[in-house]
């Protein structure tokens, strides 16, 4: 091991100076810029919360590059101002917007049949929320739990068909604080005697975003498509602003920008070559560990236990995916 090497995983080893932005300015001395000169001209890319934040610097950096683009947004409004501006921004003329909220299943299940698009190339489930009151979906589920974690599940499965005809890609925006998490599904389920707390809810359910990416490419790899989770280190965006205050009052002069703070997705998702491994986790254009903490490490069993009840609560069927 070279001493520079060393010298930068016992940086990585502090997690703050790794994950801020003197982290991004340390491993982006690493990266090749010929991976990303891809011409996405006629790729169809879908991004789900998108209006804002790294969802919306994903989408224009995607278009800049020439893709399809298709914010999907739950608000409409955000994000038809969103898609006017990337397009104005880019010069591209192929970007849109569409309303979705994706906690409300049969929202996405309408959206999958409406969608007409034959391949989709990329699929980016950004949309994510930490809310500090519990609060239930139209299905029962727990919001946190749906938006995070289910509702990308499902369109990710009803759209298979599509991104395994085009070998596509999906990428699913995971965090840095699931590394705190073990995978527990009845945890997941988080029952309402119990008293809510957000930030708890919002890691389990990343750290589960990141063993359910693992179970795709396992089992949906063999059709084309790969898969890949990641995170973006500590990012500036209205998110983190509204939802952690005080954490971002703390860190804010630290704070990645969310353009580098979406640099891997867009790396995962334009990479001329595909990266590898499909089902692997990323950060910083490099694949990492999953695991920080021994504690965190999950058994077999609970994995199985974690698609059965992805399959149960969003009574997702990928053998149909795709009819209308």
């Amino acid at each position: 091991m070279t001493p520079r090497l060393l010298v930068d995983r016992l940086l990585d080893a502090t997690i703050v100076l790794s994950f801020d932005r003197t982290g991004f300015a340390r491993h982006r001395s690493g990266f090749r810029d010929a991976d990303l000169a891809a011409d996405l001209a006629g790729r169809n890319v879908l991004v789900t919360g998108a209006n804002s934040g790294i969802g919306r610097a994903t989408a224009r950096a995607l278009a800049s590059r020439g893709a399809h683009v298709l914010l999907l947004c739950r608000r409409r409004g955000a994000g038809e101002e969103a898609a006017s501006t990337i397009s104005r921004e880019t010069g591209n003329r192929h970007v849109a917007a569409e309303e979705l909220d994706v906690s409300d299943l049969a929202a996405v299940e309408r959206f999958c049949r409406g969608f007409r698009r034959r391949k989709v190339d990329v699929l980016v489930n950004n949309a994510g929320v930490l809310p500090h009151e519990r609060a239930a979906t139209p299905d029962g589920l727990e919001r946190t739990l749906a938006t995070n974690l289910v509702g990308p599940f499902l369109l990710t499965s009803l759209l298979l068909p599509r991104l395994a005809a085009a070998r596509g890609r999906v990428v699913n925006v995971s965090s840095g604080g699931m590394y705190t998490q073990r995978l527990s599904v009845p945890a997941l389920e988080d029952p309402p005697e119990r008293p809510f707390d957000g930030v708890l809810a919002y890691a389990r359910t990343k750290r589960a975003l990141v063993v359910a990416t693992e179970l795709m490419a396992e089992r949906w790899g063999g059709g084309g498509a790969s898969f890949f989770s990641m995170h973006p280190g500590w990012a500036d965006t209205p998110a983190v602003r509204t939802s952690l205050p005080r954490f971002w009052a703390v860190t804010r002069a630290v704070l990645r920008t969310p353009e580098e703070g979406a640099d891997t997705v867009v790396w995962l998702a334009a990479a001329q070559a595909a990266p590898a491994p499909s089902g692997g986790f990323f950060f910083d254009r490099q694949p990492r560990p999953t695991h920080l903490l021994p504690w965190t490490r999950e058994d077999p069993a609970e994995r199985e236990r974690l698609f059965r009840a992805l399959e149960r609560w969003s009574a997702a069927r990928p053998a149909d995916a795709g009819r209308s």
